[in-house]
């Protein structure tokens, strides 16, 4: 039987800031914008902050509403990717097979290295132990025989958990489960599920394969697979990957475009920082957008140059939104296909050996004096500009 392990981070962004500001321990902390941003989303909060309920894709403004005695910071992306390139460091210690997700996320194929501990739990505490000493910030793990278990474990004891799923553990997790645990099950399919008394995982095995592909279609089958614990994806290094795509599910529906925009920034930056890490190149974008009615579309773009940075990858995917605008929407999603591991490190929209010659400088200076000063002005497009943060990401 498979052994994956799945790491996340804790709050990743705001414990980064926390370890720069000790400070802003023990209190609610949100990053993604300052108190005065009017289009700024929020990227991460800490726990403290969730309390009030202020969640990720939240706007800033609404944010404030529900917790103005909060500590607002803008996003700081070139710092988190130092902080993430020591926890990917360490996961290839423990694994050959690493399938990062994004700058605070991967699993681990483990699969044959259990008899180096003395247990699963040993195994899970060894990461956590060595992810906390390289980069001064805590992990969530889970250990399961698939990805989807693995995922869920981890988020189960939130923050500093570890939580392993054998199988004979899994009917008893799963069963007592909220259906909105399961993946894809966001607000409009939990209503949907709770027209039809489906409040729970165990609700939702009482019905066949076949009601559920007539009342949802494909969808009717993911959940049925899901609410069994059944997921036949492997762990996929990047490398051998056909694509590299990041995705977000909204706890509700959203038509605005600041919204959208600030998510796709994100997704973007994660979907670029996963292309650096393998020294990947992409040539085509695709943007994917879900609807309250569970309606899936995907638009592609396909470039003439290969490229790895994230500010084409934005632009290309906010064009490709321009199609959605004003729709509401409750997942959205950027994806890199056609890769190659050759390539020109170009933007879509800077004189191309200007660009490269640009992107090299500030690569060497950055990583010579570990500084985030450097930076384009591009990445300032598709973004809010802030007062006096001439370096700060896309919010």
């Amino acid at each position: 039987m498979a052994i994956i392990l799945h790491v996340d981070m804790d709050a990743f962004y705001a414990a980064v800031e926390v370890l720069d500001h000790p400070e802003y321990r023990g209190k609610p902390l949100i990053v993604g914008g300052e108190k005065s941003s009017r289009r700024g989303v929020v990227a991460t909060c800490s726990y403290e902050a969730r309390t009030y309920g202020v969640h990720s894709a939240m706007s800033i403004p609404r944010a404030l509403q529900l917790c103005p005695q909060g500590i607002f910071v803008p996003s700081r992306m070139e710092r988190y990717q130092e902080v993430s390139k020591k926890i990917h460091e360490a996961f290839h210690e423990f694994s050959p097979v690493v399938e990062p997700l994004s700058v605070d996320e991967a699993f681990l194929d483990m699969t044959g290295c259990e008899h180096f501990y003395k247990d699963l739990e040993a195994m899970g505490h060894r990461v956590k132990e060595r992810v906390r000493t390289l980069s001064g910030v805590t992990a969530s793990v889970g250990i399961a025989p698939n990805k989807f278990l693995a995922k869920l474990a981890s988020d189960y004891n939130k923050p500093d958990g570890l939580l392993v799923l054998r199988a004979p553990d899994i009917d008893t997790f799963l069963l007592s489960l909220p259906v909105k645990k399961l993946w894809g099950v966001g607000q409009v399919a939990q209503r949907q599920l709770a027209q039809r008394k489906i409040y729970t995982v165990q609700d939702l095995r009482k019905y066949s394969l076949k009601w559920l592909q007539t009342e949802f279609g494909n969808f009717g089958t993911h959940i049925y697979k899901l609410a069994r614990g059944i997921d036949e994806r492997v762990v996929e290094p990047a490398a051998q990957a056909k694509s590299i795509g990041q995705e977000l599910t909204f706890e509700e529906d959203y038509a605005d475009e600041d919204t959208i925009k600030g998510v796709l920034g994100q997704l973007s930056d994660k979907v670029g920082w996963r292309l650096r890490k393998h020294k990947l190149f992409a040539r085509t974008v695709v943007l994917k957008v879900r609807t309250p009615e569970f309606t899936t579309y995907t638009r592609s773009f396909t470039l003439p140059q290969p490229m790895q940075d994230n500010d084409t990858l934005f632009n290309v995917a906010w064009r490709l939104y321009q199609e959605f605008r004003g729709q509401p929407l409750r997942l959205v999603g950027v994806t890199a296909s056609n890769l190659g591991a050759q390539g020109q490190q170009l933007s879509l929209f800077d004189d191309n050996e200007t660009g490269q010659k640009l992107n090299e400088v500030m690569d060497v200076l950055n990583d010579r004096f570990q500084t985030t000063a450097l930076t384009k002005g591009r990445s300032l497009l598709g973004r809010p500009k802030q007062p006096k943060r001439a370096n700060e990401p896309r919010e």
